[in-house]
């Protein structure tokens, strides 16, 4: 998984800049040989982000031989050459072992990762990662008001739902857990990239926080060695240890011996085990 964290000194030199850019791009390419997963396939045609997106759905072992309806697990970065056969082999792994309760894997496979998984920037110096526009309200909007009823109607489904997703993804995932909480009831974000927008998340998550909907919610999020990355997440950390309602249950994983490539990985089984497990 190709990282994007961002340096916080644009001084750098010419090639550190360059090297960050071709490697945030706004998509990725495996590094791993991971077994593809019997799954579904199709294709969505959608209004919301104005083009067609191929969507793969894993089912639980049980899926086939049951009238039992699952939970959902959503994730970005869910194409079969991107995170959804390592992810739905992670999961098959921990409901074998009864670590956690079956649940149905969505991935969506990326077309303009930058576009869909950035809110809105005012930081000129961004645009050389990502637009600066808000894609993110776009691919929000294609989530919930286009995929989920499409899933609704074709699989077995309960109405828990979660969403899933590391650096760019993980700061889509950090963004609708904050502005949109309801669209989700359990949120898992890996070395999220809220240093986007010269880190307007992590400085308004007190704001945000207190207009926190009525809704019991699970927050899980992690940060590795990326100084750009971790400086932001522990003090999001702080916010919620001052400012986390009631109902809200969170959970932050420090991971000082993960590197930005290896911490999805590395945390992935502990990430789910704590957010898909009800209690």
């Amino acid at each position: 998984m190709k990282s994007i964290s961002k340096q916080l000194t644009y001084s750098k030199v010419f090639f550190l800049i360059t090297l960050s850019i071709i490697l945030l791009n706004c998509g990725k390419t495996p590094q791993y040989n991971d077994p593809i997963p019997e799954h579904d396939n199709f294709n969505l045609v959608s209004q919301a982000v104005n083009e067609t997106r191929v969507i793969n759905v894993w089912t639980p072992p049980n899926y086939k031989t049951s009238t039992t309806a699952f939970p959902v697990l959503y994730m970005p970065d869910g194409g079969i050459k991107e995170d959804f056969p390592h992810i739905a082999n992670t999961l098959a792994k921990l409901i074998e072992s009864k670590s956690i309760p079956p649940f149905i894997l969505v991935g969506i496979e990326n077309t303009e990762r930058g576009r869909d998984l950035s809110g809105a920037s005012e930081v000129k110096a961004d645009e050389e990662y990502c637009p600066l526009t808000d894609g993110a309200k776009n691919f929000r909007s294609f989530i919930t008001d286009e995929l989920m009823p499409e899933i609704n109607k074709n699989y077995r489904t309960t109405s828990r739902k979660g969403i899933i997703g590391e650096s760019l993804a993980g700061l889509f995932v950090t963004e609708t857990f904050l502005i949109a909480p309801e669209s989700f009831d359990f949120y898992i974000a890996m070395d999220p990239s809220i240093w986007w927008n010269d880190h307007y998340l992590e400085k308004n998550a007190s704001t945000y926080l207190s207009k926190f909907p009525d809704k019991h919610i699970k927050y899980w999020f992690a940060g590795s060695d990326a100084h750009d990355i971790s400086l932001h997440t522990k003090n999001l950390e702080k916010t919620l240890k001052q400012s986390a309602p009631a109902q809200l249950n969170w959970t932050y994983s420090d991971e000082p011996n993960e590197q930005h490539n290896t911490i999805f990985r590395a945390t992935k089984e502990k990430a789910l085990i704590w957010a898909l497990n009800s209690k």
